[in-house]
């Protein structure tokens, strides 16, 4: 498909290729595409000129789209998949969306609760967790609490390779996270934490992991997280967690933010029956590197999570 991409809603040029050159896709995926874009638009009612609104590319083109005369880029059927509260592999997939097994349990999926998950995940895969989670260790928790420090620290005292999630990321975008989260959004970066995430498990059975502190509050990633990696919550107070973040050089915790102490306090309180859900937990209030890392390491050996 073509790489180039529309610049916002009524942008005509960009969106479509010219339909002859190189790397057009097969017209099957074509047709395909606009069948399934027609479709999802009016099971939802949606009229093409709002579906354009939503999704900013313009109402010519999602008629050309629509026609099967569009030759689409890949960021912007990322928009009208999430414009039509669609996957974007849906509309490519060779299944019907609306009437395959997979993607029907893709749906129930995403609205069961999580206990319901665990349960379904324990019948279909029914390996013993241990082994499932191999050697590969994971530090949760809010920024500031030590998880890059002591996860690079642990790597080197136990010859372990250290991984940090964000880096992955900005590695398979080609971009900085923050212009991740500018471009997708909260939502786009999400789907590519989880995507890296699972390349990290895949490629590793002996690692550190440490992840941002938000990736919890996406349940299915973080079930996935948790099946696959011995998690360790890293915790210390809110005044620390402050303090650590500043000492970093960075300012904008607190920078014209009067209430951020306050802030972080909720997300705190927001996040802990989250966080509370890991394997273990490892305190890491008033105490040196040094200190902190003894811990950590006595922790993993405790509880036999390089003995798989």
């Amino acid at each position: 498909m073509d790489e180039a991409e529309g610049s916002g809603p009524g942008a005509a040029r960009g969106e479509a290729g010219n339909g002859t050159g190189e790397g057009r896709p097969p017209d099957a995926l074509i047709r395909r595409v606009a069948e399934r874009v027609r479709r999802a638009r009016e099971l939802k009612g949606i009229p093409r000129r709002v579906l354009s609104e939503k999704s900013g590319v313009s109402p010519r083109y999602l008629a050309q789209l629509e026609a099967g005369a569009g030759n689409i880029s890949i960021g912007l059927l990322h928009r009208v998949a999430e414009a039509l509260d669609n996957r974007v592999e849906w509309l490519v997939s060779e299944e019907d969306p609306w009437t395959s097994d997979a993607a029907r349990i893709a749906t129930l999926w995403r609205r069961a609760p999580e206990d319901l998950r665990e349960q379904v995940l324990s019948l279909l895969d029914p390996e013993p967790a241990g082994r499932q989670r191999a050697q590969r260790l994971c530090l949760i928790g809010l920024r500031g609490a030590g998880k890059s420090t002591l996860g690079r620290m642990a790597g080197a005292r136990l010859d372990l390779p250290f991984v940090e999630l964000n880096r992955v990321i900005e590695s398979d975008s080609g971009m900085p996270v923050d212009e991740v989260m500018a471009l997708y959004g909260q939502e786009g970066y999400r789907k590519l934490e989880g995507r890296a995430l699972a390349e990290v498990a895949e490629r590793n059975e002996r690692v550190i992991l440490a992840v941002a502190g938000g990736i919890v509050s996406e349940p299915e990633t973080y079930a996935y997280l948790r099946s696959r990696f011995h998690t360790i919550w890293v915790r210390t107070s809110p005044t620390e967690h402050m303090t650590r973040v500043r000492a970093q050089g960075d300012e904008r915790p607190m920078a014209g933010n009067p209430e951020a102490m306050a802030q972080l306090r909720e997300i705190l309180a927001s996040r802990e029956a989250l966080y509370e859900k890991a394997q273990a937990q490892l305190d890491t209030s008033g105490k040196t590197e040094e200190e902190s890392l003894e811990d950590l390491l006595a922790l993993i050996a405790e509880r036999g999570f390089l003995s798989a």
